[in-house]
């Protein structure tokens, strides 16, 4: 049985990384090039995702011809709001919002971010479709087995609405990282500097450190500081609101301190050298959300 071939109803959630893209891409495959109508397809931004993800989104869903559902977080009674390419928040306006509301800045420990930004947000939206339970359909490949095998554990607890489903660690032929980089970049080993055509005529354009979330907090300090050096600018975001939940997302050391230790020190040639297997570096909702209640 084809694995990417679901039963609705059924949530896609697409994080706008290469390994979701992949996921869609044979999800659409599998039912001829169109969803059933009881099968969406979700991208919540946060408003700090990377621009190359919200064009990449963008474009996966005008070549591909799918609908994909781009939700927003609001402080109302809604919890959502359905935006598009043009309209979505740039400046972080959802994430600062949340912090704003909650009075303290997500960490390590409390990491309320993917939770409050993502994961409810795609259960409020299935909730207005009519759905009571659905299946959630989540690009984890083979080579994720840990996060794999805490999304089946949560599936046995049985207390959310939604079922997850994870079609590249189920399939017979079973998808890594090689191979959702190989059907993306072909024989291109960085996805900027190119040597030959690309095998799907576009890709995301980022290097793994950068990821969606571009300064995602788990990352490493010293990828931190080298996304820094690239983009001073992003930083902004964070320190204002690490001042709006007067705390910091990191303990040991805030955003204002990593811009000064950036200012103050050179990019050293050859430090993202592994940058490619950082276990921090996935598709933010993958690996960093809490169990979650039932939306």
């Amino acid at each position: 049985m084809n694995p990417y071939k679901i039963e609705g109803p059924a949530l896609i959630s697409f994080s706008g990384g290469r390994t979701s893209a992949f996921m869609l891409h044979e999800i659409l495959k599998a039912h001829d090039g169109r969803l059933p109508d009881d099968m969406v397809v979700t991208f919540a931004n946060t408003g700090l995702e990377d621009p190359l993800t919200l064009r990449f989104v963008h474009e996966c869903s005008e070549r591909w011809g799918v609908k994909i559902h781009w939700l927003e977080w609001r402080n109302d009674e809604h919890g959502f709001e359905e935006v598009g390419f043009n309209s979505a928040s740039r400046s972080g306006e959802p994430f600062k919002a949340l912090v704003a509301k909650k009075k303290y800045t997500p960490n390590g420990v409390t990491r309320f971010c993917t939770q409050e930004l993502k994961i409810r947000v795609m259960g409020k939206f299935c909730r207005t479709l009519g759905w009571d339970h659905w299946h959630n359909v989540v690009g984890l490949r083979y080579d994720e087995g840990h996060r794999v095998l805490k999304a089946l554990a949560r599936n046995d607890a049985g207390k959310e609405r939604w079922r997850t489903l994870m079609p590249m660690a189920s399939a017979k032929v079973k998808v890594t990282k090689r191979d959702v980089l190989a059907f993306w970049l072909g024989d291109n080993a960085d996805p900027i500097d190119l040597v030959s055509p690309l095998p799907q005529g576009f890709d995301l354009g980022l290097r793994d450190y950068e990821g969606n979330c571009r300064l995602c907090f788990l990352k490493a300090k010293r990828k931190l500081l080298t996304l820094i050096r690239e983009r001073p600018e992003d930083a902004d975001h964070m320190i204002e609101m690490e001042v709006l939940g007067k705390g910091r997302f990191v303990t040991e050391y805030s955003f204002t301190d990593l811009v000064n230790e950036a200012r103050a020190a050179p990019m050293l040639p050859g430090i993202m050298d592994d940058a490619w297997n950082d276990d921090y570096d996935v598709e933010c909702g993958l690996h960093c959300a809490p169990e979650s209640e039932a939306a």
